[in-house]
């Protein structure tokens, strides 16, 4: 994934662009970059890698060196970020998010004149925002190069773009994937990824940009230069996952989405008079914790933390380099409270399961401790599919999801014709599935929140959020 901040202003806006940056750190983890425009010094750019030192330690040193009134950023998952672009368009900072699925067939289309170049990463790959920016600058102003990026990029993608004016231009990906959310306070102007990370500086929340829509931001004022689409498939896993509680989207607050969840979960289960006995409801830290609280609201069950994760010495972007240490680094961050686990029936509610490779780690972690039962449920539908629009996940393909894995499984090939089936666990497909998982992990029983109960807890049209990765579906 990744996140982005921009701020115009009347005054200098290095500290604002610094912290509004450091409260999408959750969002991405490889490296994290700034843009500043000032009248006489023009743009001053730079970027770190943040996958072993967090965003804010690499930056601090450095603001006062930095001063403008105007500024873009970017944490990111994917490329270094953001880049400095010279065209006939003129120069301009640009900081993008999103995934290109077609990138070849775009370099292909540059290639075949043989008068054009990309710089190569350490990698042999392209960076996506530089992509970007080249198909910007086919055309003879950045609103219709924006479009035309839009329209010939195969995924999603979401655009800042710092001008040598000192103007931000902002566009929302092209059915609103990902939130645009400005802010205003009285010296300017910011959008961001989250609304929170603008509201502990003083910044209301102003406007949230509709599907492709795009606007120019200055320190005066805000305009619309090109109008919002009908048409919009918001991530749902926005709410699901990745979002940060304190954030909303479309109006839908994060924390209030996931304890809802929950409530519906154990509400439906009850229903079907699937509840089992229990001591503690816990949520798999950190995501899962308000879907288990709604959990245990609804069922009567007790909530507990019955082990916590360490994360002082081991940040979420620490990554050894071997995977020995990686397994232990895993097992180091589980700290377990005896008292809550010896003996215990507990239930644990997690974000989703994706892989299941973590979960696995966890449950023979509990049964180690001491627990006499351990209960799972996934707070959204199994995944099936890859995501085609966002980089949410770190999976390579379908083949790594725990879902398809375990369908290939039980009836191979032909498991792939009836996925609508084992994705419903009222179906016999479905409890064959559950049945087969709960045997490789050792559960004592699985369940997964439905897709209309996810919908239900999210709260808008629901012809409006992307569930792909559950169905299929575009």
């Amino acid at each position: 994934m990744g996140g982005f901040f921009g701020v115009v202003s009347h005054r200098d806006c290095v500290v604002d662009l610094f912290f509004g940056l450091d409260y999408h750190s959750h969002l991405g983890t490889k490296c994290g970059g700034m843009v500043i425009h000032d009248a006489v010094k023009g743009f001053q750019r730079q970027i770190h890698s943040i996958d072993k030192t967090p965003f804010r330690t690499k930056f601090e040193k450095e603001l006062s060196s930095f001063n403008g009134t105007s500024g873009i950023g970017c944490i990111s998952d994917t490329d270094p970020q953001p880049l400095l672009v010279r065209s006939h368009i003129g120069l301009y900072g640009i900081t993008t998010v999103g995934i290109i699925n077609n990138t070849d067939a775009i370099l292909k289309h540059y290639f075949k004149d043989k008068n054009h170049q990309f710089m190569a990463m350490s990698s042999g790959k392209i960076n996506s925002t530089e992509l970007v920016a080249a198909l910007i600058n086919e055309k003879d102003d950045i609103v219709s190069g924006i479009l035309h990026a839009q329209d010939i990029i195969e995924g999603s993608i979401t655009i800042l773009i710092l001008t040598e004016d000192g103007e931000i231009i902002a566009a929302r990906d092209k059915v609103g994937r990902l939130p645009v959310i400005l802010g205003k306070n009285n010296d300017g102007y910011c959008v961001s990824f989250e609304d929170f990370a603008f509201q502990k500086m003083g910044y209301d929340k102003f406007y949230e940009l509709g599907p492709r829509e795009i606007v120019r931001m200055n320190s005066c004022g805000i305009g619309t230069i090109s109008p919002a689409s009908k048409d919009m498939k918001v991530c749902a896993f926005l709410w699901t996952y990745y979002g940060y509680p304190t954030s909303s989207y479309e109006g839908k607050n994060v924390e209030v989405m996931r304890v809802n969840n929950g409530k519906i979960m154990a509400r439906e289960e009850r229903k079907r008079g699937k509840l089992p006995e229990l001591d503690y409801v816990a949520g798999v830290p950190d995501s899962g914790i308000p879907h288990a609280i709604g959990y245990a609201n609804e069922s009567g069950n007790e909530f507990a933390r019955p082990f916590i994760k360490y994360t002082p010495t081991w940040s979420r972007s620490f990554m050894p380099t071997t995977q020995k240490i990686r397994n232990q680094v895993a097992k180091m961050k589980q700290i377990p409270v005896p008292e809550l686990i010896k003996g215990k029936k507990l239930l644990f509610v997690d974000d989703s399961i994706v892989r299941g490779t973590q979960l696995r780690e966890t449950v023979d972690f509990l049964y180690k401790s001491g627990a006499k039962e351990v209960h799972m449920r996934s707070a959204c539908p199994p995944i099936m599919y890859g995501c085609k629009y966002l980089n949410f996940s770190s999976s390579k393909g379908e083949h790594e999801l725990l879902a398809r894995r375990v369908i290939q499984d039980l009836e191979g090939d032909e498991g792939v014709k009836h996925i609508d089936e084992y994705a419903d666990a009222n179906t016999e497909r479905g409890q064959c599935m559950l049945k087969r998982i709960c045997e490789m992990f050792k559960f004592d029983s699985l369940g997964y929140q439905s897709l209309e109960g996810t919908l239900e807890a999210i709260g808008i049209d629901k012809d409006k959020v992307c569930t792909y990765c559950w169905t299929g579906k575009e």
